[in-house]
């Protein structure tokens, strides 16, 4: 086990290392500055606010963030915006910038900074490890992740009950300069072809959508993605807090067990790929699909007025499970974007991903939240673990073999 860990190598171990020091520095300001701005203002409007300011962005700056992941030097893209974005929320301490507006606006200097970060770190993750090493090493980046979302909330609560959200904001800008650090050590070249002219940018982010829409294995595994996840993230979002909070009457502690629950099982996931499945994770993706719809019928039975008086140990079994399997997909699904792309598009190509998904997230939540208030929850959640599962047979039945043989070799042409 060890010797597999160490096989990974040195620019694995600084890149992980430091993406968890600043994932925990942001969990944590995550987790006050909602607080503080409740606090503040008592407003959920307010509150709604920062999420969108968060949100749309990181939405419009994607494609843009994508063409400079390709075209400048990722390495320092990386820990020059961690550096950059310390240097911000430590000039917010020095200036006082704690009112509500000057909060806001930096949550969206953050967010796009965040995008051309992201762009960078996607572009560069997969070239730190050989391509049979990138499940493992994905799995293990997430597992940090995972257990950083189990203490994350009941540290951020602590910290921000003891210094309120100057302590909160001190931590998170010593950990983007902690990050930085350890990526300014990692070896990493990259060719830089330095953008001339606006039009070039415009033709790169073509290119990027291009890419998608012309590799028929990359285009299909693209949209099963964005349509399971237009459909699952209200479950989420949505489902479970009006389940367990309006109809089952579970107190908040018994809600966040239930999240807590979901989390679990998504680091057993992970530690499962790590240790034990690694490349052959790729060859499950299916089963746990499968698997992974089968629990949600599990959430029927738990919002079924029959079964309320066991609903609560039934949605904890069912996170779990839900949590586990739905980790046996994503970390197969993005190892085989990652092995599937070329590094002179990678940016560019998960730069339009993300802004598929987030683009079509809210529309599930729109169309889920009303539909909540003229059908039985569990016919709601019927129906869409019913369409999730049909949807996955019709890909499995008819692109099961191109999916299959995306990332070890790129899909033909589409003409």
């Amino acid at each position: 086990m060890l010797n597999g860990l160490k096989a990974l190598g040195r620019n694995f171990w600084l890149y992980t290392v430091g993406r968890w020091i600043s994932q925990a520095g942001w969990v944590i300001q995550d987790v006050a500055v909602p607080l503080y701005v409740l606090d503040k203002t008592g407003s959920g409007a307010v509150m709604s606010a920062f999420v969108m300011a968060e949100l749309i962005p990181r939405l419009l700056i994607n494609p843009i963030a994508g063409v400079i992941g390709d075209r400048y030097n990722r390495k320092r893209l990386m820990y020059g915006l961690d550096i950059a974005r310390g240097i911000l929320l430590f000039g917010v301490l020095a200036f006082s910038l704690l009112g509500i507006r000057e909060l806001l606006a930096v949550q969206v200097l953050m967010s796009i900074l965040g995008a051309f970060f992201s762009a960078g770190i996607s572009g560069m993750f997969p070239d730190l490890v050989r391509k049979e090493q990138l499940a493992q090493a994905n799995s293990i980046l997430r597992s940090g992740g995972q257990v950083l979302r189990i203490v994350g909330p009941v540290l951020g609560g602590l910290i921000y009950a003891l210094g309120g959200i100057k302590l909160a904001i001190l931590i998170n800008a010593m950990s983007f300069f902690g990050s930085g650090l350890f990526e300014m050590l990692i070896e990493y070249r990259w060719e830089t072809r330095k953008i001339s002219s606006p039009r070039e940018v415009w033709e790169d982010m073509i290119e990027g959508f291009r890419f998608i829409r012309n590799s028929e294995g990359l285009l299909i595994l693209v949209s099963l993605a964005v349509i399971l996840n237009t459909l699952l993230n209200p479950i989420f979002a949505v489902i479970l807090p009006y389940l367990t909070r309006s109809i089952l009457g579970l107190s908040a502690v018994q809600f966040g067990s239930i999240e807590t629950a979901a989390t679990l099982g998504a680091l057993a996931g992970n530690l499962l790929i790590a240790g034990k499945l690694k490349k052959r994770s790729e060859g499950v993706f299916f089963k746990a699909a499968f698997l992974q719809f089968s629990v949600m019928f599990l959430l029927v039975l738990a919002a079924y007025p029959a079964f309320r008086s066991i609903a609560y140990p039934i949605l904890i079994v069912t996170f779990v499970l839900f949590g586990l399997f739905n980790t046996l997909v994503n970390v197969p699904l993005f190892t085989k974007l990652q092995k599937a792309v070329p590094n002179e598009v990678r940016s560019r190509f998960f730069s339009a991903f993300e802004t598929a998904v987030m683009a079509t997230t809210p529309v599930g939540m729109a169309l889920i939240g009303p539909l909540l208030n003229v059908i039985p929850v569990y016919e709601l959640v019927g129906i869409l673990s019913t369409v999730s599962f049909v949807i996955a047979v019709f890909y499995y039945l008819g692109f099961g073999e191109t999916i299959m043989r995306v990332g070890e070799k790129i899909g033909k042409v589409m003409t």
